[in-house]
């Protein structure tokens, strides 16, 4: 099934039930009023929503209304955690090595992670708000895992039956406020502000065979103002999957219900596939021609980022954000 949450005045918004050609919903209540609600109590809610789902598709609604994303806020608007992995380790690779920094090679087996901004984030068509254009915007195309509660210490296996929504993710990210933060060693604060989600999250049985219980073998579509960035496939070179982001997430806490693991910036070796960050694409053309010719984002640069099955659907509706000033 497909959830999403509407704008409705409140911090959790309302919680809807989509259909799969996102065309139509209906409300979730009284099954469920927000997403965090439905989570906290997933093996109960789960069956309501799957049942609405199944008379939604069957035409059986009479409260059916037409779907707008531009009416969504992020699924969950707002949550307990997020922790945001790097899960393709080629892109740290690839970047470091335009810098000319060597990259440890611990990073091959254990996942970076951070914790991110939780309490308010973007839907799929809010401004992305910056005060200095000269702080280097970019955005980063992700996928994320919503989990029910993880206990502490969960082992990779058992952590796959956790994984209850996936999401689609950009990762604002201000670079040129990156070095200097990690340069005093605790980490990113100021250089990722609110991230953005796409208009619904999906439950992992309606990805078919794309998803093997820890990847999703698609192509992820990046766009600037309409010109593609890349298509890289979120399965490939997926160094850590999701059940090994959960574990490592959960290595010395529980999870609650809520939480958001984010599985970083997608990125494929194949660089004829393009990139899902400015960052990554600039690497590539220092690495190519001894210089970036890519700019990060502007005031007015609209950044869209989907992923389409294989007949050219939508599976999560489209990311559309544009850059704009901080008022």
């Amino acid at each position: 099934m497909k959830l999403a949450s509407f704008k409705d005045g409140g911090r959790d918004g309302a919680l809807v039930v989509v259909d799969r050609a996102m065309t139509r919903c209906v409300p979730a209540a009284p099954a469920a009023a927000t997403l965090q609600q439905a989570l906290e109590s997933w093996a109960e809610t789960a069956p309501k929503l799957a049942e609405i789902a199944r008379a939604l598709e069957a035409g059986e609604r009479g409260d059916a209304q037409a779907f707008d994303t531009r009416a969504c806020a992020a699924p969950l608007p707002r949550c307990h955690l997020f922790a945001d992995g790097s899960a393709y380790v080629h892109h740290m690779e690839l970047v470091r090595k335009a810098r000319g920094a060597v990259m440890p090679e611990s990073f091959w087996s254990e996942p970076l992670m951070y914790q991110g901004l939780s309490d308010g984030f973007l839907g799929p068509h809010d401004d992305i708000a910056v005060e200095d254009e000269s702080w280097d915007i970019d955005f980063e195309g992700e996928l994320a895992a919503i989990v029910d509660d993880v206990p502490q210490a969960v082992t990779a296996e058992d952590a796959r039956g956790h994984i209850k929504l996936i999401v689609l993710l950009n990762d604002v990210s201000l670079r040129a406020l990156i070095p200097g933060e990690l340069a005093k060693g605790f980490g990113f604060f100021h250089a990722k502000p609110a991230s953005g989600f796409s208009p619904v999250a999906v439950t992992p049985d309606e990805l078919g065979p794309a998803w093997d219980g820890g990847r999703l073998h698609l192509p992820l579509l990046t766009c600037v103002n309409g010109e593609e960035i890349g298509r890289p496939n979120a399965g490939r070179d997926m160094t850590f999957d999701f059940p090994r982001l959960i574990a490592h997430a959960a290595r010395t806490r529980r999870l609650s219900a809520g939480s958001i693991i984010g599985s970083g910036t997608v990125s494929n070796r194949d660089r004829a596939v393009g990139s899902a960050c400015l960052a990554e694409a600039r690497a590539i053309e220092t690495l190519d021609h001894g210089a970036p010719r890519t700019p990060f984002l502007r005031y007015g640069d609209l950044v869209q980022i989907e992923m389409v099955d294989e007949n050219a659907i939508s599976i999560f509706g489209q990311i559309e954000q544009k850059v704009v000033r901080y008022p």
